[in-house]
């Protein structure tokens, strides 16, 4: 049974909180909206020292017929991270102020089963 491009998008996020979680990180807040953009995850990294406040993109492929999910963030897309980034750091005085983009892709098989999630740190 295919899902629709949405649910997979969600499924994908909810991976890479998971994934994210284990590897240190403190989620502050999903799917964060202007008018300028989005950003699918904010976090604080506790492994860094001192702490990074991080702005996560999520990927998520069922195939990587049209390439890896990575290479779906492209220029225009880091620019608007990079702005919608800086407003909420500017609007939340009281996280940290050492700012980072990662990114989490994440790949399903054609069964829908989690096949691969790896964490890219400071892509911008």
């Amino acid at each position: 049974m295919r899902i629709t491009k949405q649910e997979e998008g969600k499924r994908g996020e909810d991976y890479a909180v998971s994934y994210l979680q284990k590897n240190g990180y403190k989620i502050i807040e999903r799917n964060f909206r202007t008018r300028n953009g989005e950003i699918d995850i904010i976090a604080v990294d506790t492994t860094e020292k001192p702490s990074v406040l991080a702005f996560i993109e999520v990927k998520t492929r069922s195939s990587q017929q049209f390439g890896k999910p990575i290479e779906s963030i492209n220029y225009f897309k880091l620019q608007t991270l990079q702005k919608t980034a800086i407003f909420y750091a500017h609007t939340h005085p009281n996280l940290p102020t050492q700012l980072r983009i990662d990114a989490v892709t994440v790949l399903f098989d054609y069964s829908n089963n989690l096949k691969e999630i790896s964490l890219i740190k400071n892509i911008s």
